[in-house]
C-alpha cells in the first residue's frame, strides 16, 4: 500500500479532538462532533409550504407557529428534508444499542482491516451501580466504594489481558477479523452516522430518557445538544411535545 496522503488524517489521535471546539467529550475516551451539517428550521417550514407552491426566505413568527403545529399534529415528513452527520467515538457496546435503531446510515471503524487501540471503557466510581427489580421494571443503585474500586480494577485487569492476547494473535500472523474475537465489547470503536431531524428525534426520544441505559444516553444527550443548536424552534416544539417525534 502507498504512504497515505498528506491531506489524510490518522483518525486514531482523537485525544486532541475531543477538546475540540464543537466536539463535545463523552465518557472516558469518547465524544460526539457534528462533521457536517444540512438543516435549518426553515427547512421544516419550506418543506410544509410547498404543498400549496409556497416558500419563506427566512422565519417570522408565523412560521414558529407552523413548526409547532406540524410537531404536535404529527405531519411528520417536513422534518425530513435536512441532514446531520455525527462522528462518534464509542465502546461498542454503546454501537450496537445505537445500531438497533435502524435508522440513518452508518459507516463505522472496521477491526476486519485495522488494529483497534487499546482504550477501553471503565466507569467511573459513581457508575458503577447494582440492578433492582424484574425484567423490564429494573433501577439502579449506586454500589459502595469498595466494590466501585474493585469492579474498575477487575475490568482493567481483564482488558490488558485481552488487549495482551488481541497483540500476540496478531503478531502470530492471525488475521485481524480472526484475532479480534478476544476483545471485549468495552473497546472504543468510532463511527459516522447521517441521519434526518425526524429520526434523530425518534432516537433522542428513547436514548436521552431516563429509561436508557446511562451510557448511550450521555452519548444522546451530546447528540441533542447539537440538535438544539442547529434547529432551535424545531427542537423547543420537541420538548413541548413532550419529546414525542412527529
Amino acid at each position: 500500500m502507498g504512504k497515505m496522503s498528506t491531506d489524510v488524517v490518522n483518525a486514531r489521535e482523537t485525544v486532541g479532538e475531543r477538546a475540540e471546539p464543537g466536539t463535545i467529550p463523552v465518557l472516558d475516551h469518547g465524544f460526539v462532533r457534528l462533521d457536517g451539517c444540512m438543516a435549518d428550521d426553515l427547512s421544516v417550514v419550506n418543506a410544509a409550504r410547498v404543498s400549496f407552491a409556497q416558500r419563506s426566505e427566512q422565519l417570522d413568527d408565523r412560521d414558529h407557529g407552523l413548526i409547532r403545529f406540524l410537531m404536535r399534529e404529527r405531519h411528520g415528513t417536513p422534518f425530513e428534508h435536512n441532514a446531520f452527520r455525527f462522528h462518534v467515538k464509542l465502546p461498542i457496546f454503546v454501537m450496537r444499542e445505537w445500531a438497533r435503531h435502524r435508522i440513518g446510515s452508518f459507516n463505522e471503524w472496521s477491526a476486519r482491516y485495522s488494529q483497534l487501540d487499546p482504550e477501553f471503557y471503565i466507569p467511573e466510581p459513581g457508575d458503577v451501580r447494582t440492578q433492582v427489580g424484574k425484567p423490564g421494571s429494573y433501577s439502579f443503585d449506586p454500589v459502595g466504594a469498595g466494590l466501585a474500586e474493585h469492579t474498575r480494577e477487575t475490568q482493567a485487569a481483564v482488558y490488558e489481558q485481552a488487549y495482551a492476547a488481541y497483540l500476540d494473535l496478531l503478531e502470530q500472523g492471525v488475521a485481524k477479523e480472526v484475532a479480534r474475537n478476544v476483545l471485549p465489547v468495552a473497546i472504543y470503536t468510532q463511527f459516522y452516522w447521517t441521519v434526518n431531524a425526524r429520526s434523530l428525534m425518534n432516537f433522542l426520544s428513547l436514548r436521552n430518557a431516563v429509561t436508557a441505559q446511562r451510557e448511550i444516553r450521555r452519548y444522546a444527550a451530546a447528540c441533542e445538544q447539537l440538535f438544539g443548536e442547529r434547529m432551535p424552534i424545531t427542537h423547543a416544539a420537541f420538548l413541548a411535545n413532550e419529546r414525542r417525534a412527529p
